[in-house]
């Protein structure tokens, strides 16, 4: 997967979880906060990846 696809993937997780948490928070319901904080940090990793693999490719 390229560094770009691992980007928009990443942000994609990341905005998901934000509003997964946002439901869970405004529903009290602590499981899907839980799942949502995790998709976050998920993506925020992807996007990381995403970018060494940009970083590495560069000559």
């Amino acid at each position: 997967m390229s560094g770009t696809k691992d980007k928009v993937k990443g942000m994609a997780n990341e905005a998901a979880g934000n509003i997964k948490q946002g439901v869970g928070k405004v529903t009290d319901n602590d499981k899907l906060k839980a799942e949502g904080k995790a998709q976050e940090v998920k993506g925020e990793v992807q996007q990381k990846v995403g970018e060494v693999k940009d970083a590495v490719k560069k000559p």
